[in-house]
This record gives structure tokens, C-alpha cells and sequence, in this order.
């Protein structure tokens, strides 16, 4: 990396930095280590510490993911990979609200199993909770066994569960902006008058997957509306994202690679009228960081050395029966419907490099087709700022592999050396996760044109 990036002038970006934690840590033996919880039970304490670690660091956000259900099947297989057994994000993220004060909550939801009008209801709630803190990783997934937990027999096809999801998210706008801004401030006291009618906006929505009349039973958002998140690597995904998210979650393990999909995805915002610095896109960053690159290494090599290898499955075929150190099996290998982007790049370079199965899972298993950073703060750093500089990504989303000590050094270690740089915020200037990110409020459609958030 060059040495100019280091004594170059603050630049008018900034990263953004948001934390994506499970209890034992991303990489799959994390609840092996020495170091993990005797317990796999759900544990508050544990997530107010880490989300007030994230605050104290200055992330923009804190992200909880949903999973919703789990595999029907009980087997000795299923049973040794660990279950995060997470609480559901609306309640975890509204104690978490009560004891922070500016980083933004982000809950996923899928728009399969819930109708938007309890789902707007649900973020507005959290928004005013939170003072303007809230967003929604909207995602479409469908997974059998999930489907089996809602009593769901047909599957949907993947562009149906798309389209299924933009009017999800058409009709919660919709929702949110029932309401004027202004229309609780002022109650009539003399006049007896406690809003005037003309601030409410009744829906009388029906599209082909929902319906919905009347009024939310809530103010409208402090941020107009949360912010959309998103995570697909398909063309429908692309499109959406340029068409809804405000940011985004993706993989990527090259350079190369993340720039292209940045400036593809960027590239179809102006046909929606969209600035493309309305967007922000962050791969994931699965990182180990030590005070030497050698330490680091040590230390993933510890968590390398707990893989289980049994149960092997890629692109839809069992591989346990196959050699370990043999090369991939040359099968028909098929993406399935979720993850397809992060399913080709790993069977690609797996072909290129000719990798073992060992290899395979070492490499890509671990990390979920993530961004791989293990290092010394500086080989951390420099690569964090080379993707950012040469526009492979407006920030990260950051997936520790072992928890709670990797997103501690993380806090420890790195954050300070991407502010020294000028790279990274040391202290909030706004209080919204709209302010955070520097994205505009949406306007209601209803009253006065939109203004860029505080």
C-alpha cells in the first residue's frame, strides 16, 4: 500500500463503522475456544457491554440479526455447531436504546413472516425510543425449515420474494409518513382541538401482497423514516439496493471484486434519482488484530485448529466422504437461492487456486466469504484504508471471529489508528444514525420537502 494515503489531508469521507456480534464470536469454532462461555444461553449483560463498547468506539452502528427459526431436524451432525440463540432484535435493541445515546440499532426483519403494518409500528417505536437511532436490514430469505416454523407449504421463487419485499417496504413508508411531522407538537388546549385533522394522511393501500387502510398509531419517525438496509449479491438484489437501501452488507475477498460490485450497484442509483452518496456500501471484515502480525496469526491459527470437518456440504452435495486434503469433487455444483454472489466467488477461486477441501474450509468457511484482516494494527489499518481510498467501500461491517476479546482489540487497537489518520470520527457531531451516515431525511410526500439530517 502506498505511504501517501498516511500523510494525506482528512478526506470529505469518512468511514462507517458498524459491528455485527453473535455470542461466541463468527467463526465457527469460536464456542470452542478456552475462552467462550460455559453457557450457550442468552445472556443481556453480555450485549449492554458490547453495544456500550461500540458507542464508546464511535461506531455508526450496532447490528442484530435474525434468524428466524431453526433447522426441524435434531442429529447428532446439527447438534456440534453451535446456535446463537439470539433474542428477538426489537426487544435486545430497545434495552440496548436505554443505555446508549448515539449509536444506531439495526434489527433485521423478513419480509416473508410479518405484515408491514406491526413491522412499521414496530421501527417507529424503536426510532422514538432511540431519539432517531433505529434501521431495518430488510431481507427477503426463504429458507424450508423456516417456512415450516410459519406453517408455509410454497415455496416462493426468488423474484417474488423481491417484489414481495419492495412493496413491503413501499407500503411501510407509506405508513410512516400517515402523519405529519409536526402533528402532536401543538395541542389546541383552548380550542379542544388536540391535532388538526389535515395532519393526518389515511391510506387506502392494496397491492398484489398486502393491504392496508387508516393510520399508523404513531407519530411519524424522528428520522422520517429508519434506514434501509440491505445484503444481496444477485442482479435483483443490486437493483433493489439501488433502488431502497441506504447501506449495505456484502462479501468480498479481493479488491478487485469490491470495487466492482461498489461501482455497479452505485452506477444504477441515478436512473431512481438517487445521489450515490446515499448509499453506503460495507463488505464485511472478519479481522484479528494484535500488537504484531505474528501474534495475530497465532491467535487465528488457535481458532483454525478447533474446524470440525465432519458434515462437509457445499453447493447442495455432502462432501464428508471425499479426502480432506483431496481437491473440490468435480460436481454440479448449484448456488442455492440465498448467498449466490458469496457461492460463486468461493467455487471460482476454489477451482482457480485448485484448493483442498481442507483448504475450502479453512479459507472461506471461517470468514463467509468476508474480507480477511489478520495483522498488526498497521497491516489492519492500511488495508481498511486502501479499500476505502480506492473505493471498494464506504466503511465496514465488522464480524469478529471470537468474542468478546476480538471486538475488544478491534476498540483498542485499530479505532484509534484509523482517527489518527483523519479516516474515522472522534467524537459524534450528530445524534441520528441518519446524522451518522450523512443521508438525507426523507421528505413526506405529504408536507415539506426533506432536509439532511442532524
Amino acid at each position: 500500500m502506498s505511504p501517501a494515503y498516511h500523510g494525506a489531508p482528512m478526506p470529505a469521507r469518512q468511514l462507517v463503522l458498524n459491528v455485527f456480534l453473535q455470542r461466541h464470536g463468527h467463526h465457527p469454532a469460536a464456542w470452542r475456544h478456552p475462552s467462550a462461555s460455559a453457557s450457550g444461553r442468552p445472556d443481556l449483560a453480555w450485549w449492554l457491554r458490547a453495544a456500550k463498547l461500540a458507542e464508546a468506539a464511535r461506531f455508526d452502528s450496532f447490528f442484530i440479526a435474525d434468524f428466524i427459526g431453526r433447522a426441524g431436524d435434531i442429529t447428532p451432525e446439527t447438534g456440534r455447531a453451535a446456535i446463537g440463540l439470539p433474542f428477538e432484535p426489537f426487544t435486545l435493541l430497545s434495552a440496548i436504546a436505554a443505555v446508549t445515546s448515539h449509536i444506531g440499532l439495526i434489527a433485521t426483519v423478513n419480509t416473508n413472516y410479518e405484515h408491514p403494518y406491526h413491522v412499521a409500528r414496530k421501527f417507529s417505536s424503536l426510532d422514538h425510543l432511540s431519539g432517531g437511532r433505529a434501521g431495518w436490514n430488510v431481507v427477503s430469505s426463504f429458507a424450508e425449515h423456516t417456512a415450516d416454523n410459519f406453517g408455509i407449504d410454497a415455496p416462493r421463487s426468488h423474484a417474488q420474494r423481491y417484489a414481495r419485499a419492495d412493496e413491503f417496504v413501499a407500503l411501510s413508508k407509506a405508513l410512516w409518513d400517515s402523519w405529519d411531522d409536526d402533528a402532536f407538537d401543538r395541542p389546541d388546549r383552548a380550542g379542544g382541538q388536540f391535532y388538526a385533522p389535515a395532519q393526518g394522511h389515511a391510506l387506502d393501500f392494496q397491492g398484489e401482497y398486502f393491504a392496508s387502510r387508516g393510520l399508523l398509531d404513531l407519530p411519524r419517525p424522528v428520522q422520517g423514516h429508519p434506514v434501509l438496509v440491505q445484503a444481496g449479491n444477485s442482479e435483483t438484489g443490486r437493483e433493489f439496493a439501488a433502488r431502497q437501501a441506504e447501506m449495505v452488507y456484502c462479501s468480498a475477498t479481493s479488491l478487485p471484486v469490491a470495487q466492482a460490485y461498489y461501482a455497479d450497484v452505485k452506477g444504477r442509483m441515478a436512473k431512481y434519482g438517487r445521489a450515490e452518496d446515499q448509499l453506503k456500501v460495507t463488505p464485511g471484515l472478519s479481522v484479528v488484530v494484535a500488537e504484531s502480525d505474528q501474534q495475530a496469526q497465532d491467535q487465528f491459527g488457535e481458532l483454525q485448529s478447533l474446524v470440525d470437518f465432519s458434515n462437509l456440504e457445499f453447493g447442495g452435495f455432502h462432501l464428508s466422504g471425499y479426502p480432506l486434503d483431496g481437491p473440490l469433487p468435480d460436481l454440479p455444483y448449484q448456488a442455492g437461492e440465498n448467498g449466490k454472489g458469496r457461492f460463486l466467488q468461493q467455487l471460482e477461486l476454489a477451482r482457480r487456486d485448485n484448493l483442498t477441501l481442507r483448504q475450502l474450509v479453512l479459507r472461506f468457511r471461517v470468514a463467509r466469504g468476508h474480507l480477511q484482516a489478520i495483522g498488526s494494527v498497521k497491516t489492519v489499518a492500511d488495508l481498511m484504508e486502501q479499500w476505502f481510498v480506492e473505493r471498494g467501500a464506504d466503511g465496514f461491517n465488522v464480524v469478529p471471529p471470537l468474542l468478546p476479546q476480538g471486538f475488544e482489540a478491534f476498540t483498542r487497537l485499530v479505532v484509534p489508528e484509523l482517527q489518527r489518520r483523519g479516516l474515522f470520527r472522534t467524537e459524534y457531531a450528530a445524534s441520528t444514525l441518519r446524522g451518522h451516515l450523512g443521508l438525507e431525511r426523507p421528505a413526506n410526500p405529504h408536507t415539506a420537502a426533506g432536509v439532511r439530517a442532524a
